[in-house]
C-alpha cells in the first residue's frame, strides 16, 4: 500500500508581505541609479555658485545730476541757438534776449563817464593856470610890487579848483561803475552754457516773454563720469567699505551687459527705499545710499568705455563683493 503525497508546505503570509515591502523600498533605488547620466558633475568637478558680500538696486546718474537753466534776467527772447540733442561747449551761446534797451544804457553810461572825464580835464587847466596866478601875486607882493589880498584872492581860487577837480574825480569813478554795471546788464541778456554737455530738453521760442521765475528753459547733461547710487539696505551697511568691487547689471534683464566698479563711498543717513518694487517693502525698508565710480576701461582701442551707453535714471542691480575680487580679510595671529 502506498502512502500519501506530502501535501506543499503554506508558507505564512506574513512573509510574503516583507518581501513586497522590501522590494517596494528598494524599487525607487534601483531606478534612480539607472536614470543617472554618465556625465554627472562629480564633486571635483562641480562649479562653485558665486556669492555676494550684499545686492542691492540702484540708478545711473553724474555727480551734480542734470542741470537746468533759465534766463537770469526778464525780457523777449531774440534767439533760440541751440536744439534738443545738439553738443555744446563751455561759454557757448544757448539763448538771448532783446539786448536793444541794455546797448541804451550801455551808450548813455559811456557818454556820462567821457563827460566826467572832459569835465575833470577842464579843471585840472584851470587849476594849473590859477596855482601859477597865484605864485605870481605872492612873489610880486613879496617884492613890493603888488598887494597881499590880491595873493591870497588867487591861492583862495586855485584852492577851490582844486576841490572841484576832487569832486569830478569821484563823478569820474561813479561813472565808469554805472559803465560796468551797464555792460554786465547786457552780459546777462546772454544765456551760455556753464561747460560741456548735452543738451536735453529746450523749452524756449523766439519771441517768448521770459524772467528768472518762469522756470527752466534748459537742461543740461554734463560730460561727467558715470556713478552709480545704489540704496543698500541697513543690514549691509557694515559689511560693504569704501574701496570693495562691486558688479553692475542692467535691471531690465535683458541682455549681458555688466561693468565693473567699486565703491566710492557710504552715506550716513538712513532713507526710505524709492527704487523698490513692492509697495510694502517701500515703505517698511530703510537704505543708506550707497555711491560708486565705474572702473576706467583698458586705455587700449580694443577696450573702448562701455558706460557712456548707459542713460541717466536707469536702473541696475549691484552686486557688492564677488569671491574671486573681493577685498581680502586681515588674518588674525
Amino acid at each position: 500500500m502506498k502512502s500519501p503525497a506530502p501535501l506543499p508546505s503554506r508558507r505564512p503570509p506574513v512573509l510574503w508581505l516583507l518581501r513586497l515591502g522590501c522590494l517596494a523600498v528598494a524599487m525607487p533605488c534601483l531606478l534612480a541609479a539607472c536614470s543617472k547620466p554618465a556625465d554627472a558633475p562629480t564633486g571635483a568637478n562641480a562649479k562653485p555658485v558665486a556669492a555676494y558680500a550684499a545686492v542691492a538696486r540702484g540708478r545711473i546718474d553724474i555727480e551734480g545730476g542734470l542741470l537746468s537753466l533759465s534766463m537770469p534776467r526778464e525780457g523777449t527772447l531774440a534767439t533760440v541757438a541751440v536744439h534738443e540733442g545738439d553738443h555744446v561747449k563751455q561759454g557757448q551761446l544757448l539763448a538771448m534776449l532783446d539786448t536793444q534797451p541794455a546797448k541804451l544804457a550801455v551808450d548813455a553810461a559811456q557818454a556820462q563817464l567821457e563827460q566826467a572825464q572832459a569835465q575833470l580835464k577842464l579843471l585840472a587847466i584851470k587849476q594849473a593856470a590859477a596855482e601859477q596866478r597865484a605864485k605870481r601875486l605872492a612873489a610880486a607882493a613879496a617884492a613890493g610890487a603888488g598887494d597881499g589880498q590880491s595873493a591870497d584872492d588867487a591861492r583862495e581860487a586855485a584852492a577851490q579848483l582844486e576841490a572841484e577837480q576832487q569832486a569830478d574825480r569821484a563823478a569820474q569813478d561813479m561813472a565808469s561803475q554805472k559803465l560796468d554795471e551797464a555792460r554786465y546788464e547786457l552780459k546777462q541778456r546772454s544765456l551760455l552754457a556753464p561747460f560741456d554737455a548735452e543738451v536735453v530738453r529746450v523749452l524756449a521760442q523766439p519771441g517768448a516773454s521770459v524772467s528768472p521765475s518762469s522756470g527752466a528753459l534748459f537742461t543740461l547733461l554734463p560730460q561727467k563720469p558715470r556713478i552709480v547710487r545704489a540704496e543698500l539696505n541697513e543690514s549691509f551697511v557694515g559689511v560693504i567699505q569704501p574701496g570693495m568691487h562691486a558688479e553692475v547689471t542692467a535691471d531690465s534683464g535683458r541682455g549681458n551687459a555688466q561693468w565693473s566698479a567699486h565703491v566710492l563711498r557710504i552715506g550716513n543717513v538712513y532713507g526710505p527705499a524709492t527704487l523698490e518694487n513692492d509697495p510694502q517693502v517701500r515703505a517698511n525698508a530703510r537704505t543708506v545710499e550707497c555711491v560708486l565710480a565705474f572702473d576706467q576701461p583698458g586705455s587700449d582701442q580694443s577696450h573702448p568705455d562701455q558706460t557712456r551707453d548707459l542713460r541717466i535714471g536707469q536702473r541696475v542691480i549691484v552686486r557688492f563683493g564677488a569671491p574671486s575680487t573681493a577685498a581680502p580679510t586681515a588674518s588674525k595671529d
